[in-house]
């Protein structure tokens, strides 16, 4: 039997609303995220009501790479299952480094960043997880910064 309580959603108050209890996920469904890569559907608060937290299932297809970003109020964590992936980051994108298979990454909030696949023949699969429920909202696109990378061969 759920309960009621009440709570907060994007500032507006919410009374009577179902008391939170766990969801199961099917990724099944993907969406096209403003950073030009698809995501399979996660945990957000668009389908489970999270209210702190998203986590995504992202696979960049070979040779993909992501429009310049950052989420400008939220930090990223990402655990890379598969493949290898690259990242530009900082300012102007002036750092680079590679993320492998077994390894996690930990992107501050409002660093700008560009990943990419490292290989032009295998897929990067990994887990992403933000501390912003509406996983879309933070994104700010800085195409301005895309020219500092290199292009693909």
């Amino acid at each position: 039997m759920l309960g009621v309580f009440t709570f907060y959603n994007k500032g507006e108050f919410m009374a009577n609303a179902p008391k939170p209890t766990c969801q199961l996920v099917r990724p099944g469904k993907t969406y096209e995220g403003k950073q030009a890569f698809s995501y399979f559907e996660g945990i957000a608060a668009q389908n489970v009501g999270s209210q702190a937290i998203c986590m995504h299932l992202l696979v960049i297809p070979p040779g993909g790479r992501a429009k310049a970003h950052m989420h400008e109020h939220h930090e990223t964590a990402i655990y890379v299952i598969s493949g290898e992936s690259e990242m530009w980051y900082g300012e102007n994108l002036s750092e680079y480094m590679i993320i492998r298979a077994g390894e996690f990454l930990y992107i501050p909030a409002g660093m700008p960043h560009l990943p990419g696949n490292l290989s032009q023949t295998e897929p990067c699969t990994a887990v992403i997880a933000r501390t912003d429920p509406n996983e879309q909202e933070s994104v700010v696109l800085l195409p301005e910064l895309e020219q500092f990378v290199p292009p693909r061969n």
